[in-house]
Order: structure tokens, then C-alpha cells, then sequence
């Protein structure tokens, strides 16, 4: 469902994603681990079609995200570290503004505002204004937006920034409960979210893939004595300079 072969992005001298080349398969939550400035975020805007490469190929459900990228963004959610909610509007109506760009109306739109609203929990919130709610709702009404459409992929980036551990545990479940469904990729610096929610771990360092296996296998080859290491012990394992 995703498939990179040799992702690169330059600005000038420096290089943020260097030869990045992964596949991601259909049902599948992968974390996307790494340290500051590590190029993650970058490889996501490259994946939604909001940066382009400087070199090498992205695929989305086999489109490839520049040379098809309306095909690409009917498939996708994607949640930015900082969600793209309208303050001036109620949560309600940013989510029929953003429905509606997604080619949603009517019953199916309201239908779809109904499912996602439900799942997140937002209910108790979804006619006041995005300004005056907390930063855990508009997280939550970010992540809402990702999931009208019922997209194939979604790219989460932290998506429990701001959230005390009531909702961080609820997001949580909520993504677990995505798999199969969907295909996901999660980027977080919560080490505890990845070993809750993924089973499979990316790390990238200094714009390099530098390990990509599941999160049993990591944890056990990084051990020592036979016994099995801590996911916190590989990323800096494989991320220290």
C-alpha cells in the first residue's frame, strides 16, 4: 500500500532524506521512529504529495503520488503534527467543509461525519468552536478529519500531541482498532505508543532508514546477555551520534 524506492530531498547542501526506500502492506501499523531533524517529517509530506523529491519514487495503492496525485489523495488521511482545524468554525462544520472536499455529500456525508464523530469521541464538543476547545479535542477532531472517507492510508504525525493520558490511551485503541482496515503509518516520539499500537518499527537517523523490522525481532536482536532490550534501548542504539 506504500512502497518508497530510494527517497531523497536536498535543500541546497543539506540533505533532510537520503535513498529512503520501504513498503508498508495492506493492513499493516508501522511506527516511524527517529530523533529530531531525522527527516520524518519530511518523508510524510513527500507520501501526501505536499513536498516533492529531489529523487527517487513514492507509491500510494500503486499511484504514484506526483505523476497521480488526485488518485493518491482519495486514499489517504493524513493528520500533520499540527492539525488543519479552522478555529472560526464549529467542529461540525469543519468536518462537512473537509467532507465536502472530499467529494462527500448528502446522507454519506452525514453518515461519515456521524461514524468518525462517534469514533473519536467528539460528540460532546461538535457545535462549539474549534478555538475554544481544548488542545486534546482538536487533536482528535484532526484525527476525525483524516478518517472521513474511510481512507485506505492514513499518515499520522504525533497524533497525541497535547492530550492528557485519558485521551492518549483512547487515540491509542482507536488506532489499534484501524488495522486491517486501514493501512497506517505512525510517526510519534511516544516510544510507549509504538510498542502499544505497532508491531513493526521504521527507525531513520540523519535522513538513512537504519532499521526495519517488527518490534519483536528489534528488541530481541539489540539484547544482551539473552535477555531482550527495551525499544527505547535500540533507538538509541541505532541513533546516537
Amino acid at each position: 500500500m506504500i512502497e518508497t524506492h530510494g527517497l531523497t530531498k536536498t535543500y541546497r547542501d543539506l540533505v533532510a532524506v537520503n535513498d529512503v526506500s520501504f513498503t508498508v502492506n495492506k493492513g499493516e501499523i508501522v511506527g516511524f521512529l527517529g530523533p529530531n531533524g531525522a527527516g520524518k517529517t519530511t518523508t510524510m509530506k513527500i507520501l501526501t504529495g505536499f513536498l516533492p523529491p529531489s529523487s527517487g519514487t513514492a507509491k500510494i495503492a500503486g499511484y504514484d503520488v506526483f505523476e497521480e496525485p488526485m488518485q493518491v489523495k482519495r486514499r489517504i488521511g493524513y493528520l500533520p503534527e499540527n492539525p488543519p482545524v479552522y478555529p472560526d468554525l464549529t467542529v461540525r462544520e469543519y468536518l462537512q467543509f473537509v467532507g465536502r472536499l472530499k467529494e462527500l455529500s448528502g446522507k454519506k456525508l452525514a453518515d461519515n461525519i456521524a461514524a468518525v464523530v462517534e469514533k473519536v469521541e467528539l460528540g460532546a464538543v461538535l457545535d462549539r468552536l474549534i478555538r475554544n476547545i481544548s488542545k486534546g479535542y482538536q487533536q482528535r477532531t484532526g484525527l476525525a478529519q483524516a478518517l472521513l472517507g474511510s481512507p485506505e492510508v492514513l499518515i499520522l504525525d504525533e497524533p497525541t500531541v497535547g492530550m492528557d493520558p485519558g485521551q492518549i490511551v483512547k487515540v491509542r485503541n482507536i488506532i489499534k482498532s484501524l488495522a486491517g482496515d486501514h493501512t497506517i503509518i505512525l510517526s510519534t516520539h511516544i516510544l510507549q505508543e509504538v510498542t502499544a499500537t505497532c508491531e513493526r518499527v521504521i527507525i531513520i537517523n540523519n535522513g538513512r532508514v537504519v532499521a526495519d523490522d517488527s518490534l519483536e525481532a528489534l528488541v530481541s536482536r539489540h539484547g544482551q546477555t539473552g535477555a531482550a532490550a527495551t525499544l527505547e534501548q535500540v533507538f538509541l542504539s541505532l541513533t546516537e551520534v
